[in-house]
This record gives C-alpha cells, structure tokens and sequence, in this order.
C-alpha cells in the first residue's frame, strides 16, 4: 500500500487500438503478472523506452574522472592465470580423441 502513496497522479492519457487477439494477450500477460492491463501496458512501455534511449543518454564526470576512465581503458590487459587457463584448455564439450 505505501507504494501507491508514493505514486504521482497521472494526468495524460494515451488511447490505443488493438487486435482483440492482441488485447486477449496483454490481459493474459498482466493478469500472470497479477496487474491491471493498464500497470501491465505503462510499464512494460516504459522498460523498452528506457532500453531504446539508453545509447542515446549523456553521462557528465569531471575531467579528472574522464582522465582516469580513458588511462583504464589505454592500460594493457591484467593477467589473470585462471581465465587463460579457462580459455586455453580443453573442455568438457570439446569432442575427445576416443569419439
């Protein structure tokens, strides 16, 4: 319930035309989520907006911050023995000489 109270009041609306098809599967799809088709919509709206804009948001640092980040990335590769090791051997999925 406190989540609710958290909510800000929504004012827009948005009308959509669907496929009775396509409305029979959002209600499925909401009604497994235990959500009215309406939070079931907006959110799922919202989560591929969110995905589609994500190359597309700006991130601001310092210079100092952006100077670091770029050394990172100039740094040559740490060894890590195991992850060669990993990558090196054989594995349980290659194919052996007995097959």
């Amino acid at each position: 319930m406190a989540e609710r109270a958290k909510r800000t009041t929504r004012s827009e609306k948005l009308d959509l035309r669907l496929t009775p098809q396509a409305k029979r599967t959002l209600q499925l799809a909401a009604d497994a989520a235990n959500k009215s088709v309406s939070e079931f919509v907006v959110e799922s709206a919202l989560a591929s907006a969110d995905e589609a804009l994500l190359d597309r948001r700006q991130i601001f640092v310092s210079a100092e911050a952006y100077d670091k980040f770029v050394a990172l990335l100039d740094a040559p590769p740490r060894d890590h023995p195991r992850l060669r090791r990993l990558l090196t051997e054989p594995s349980i999925f290659d194919k052996t000489e007995k097959e």
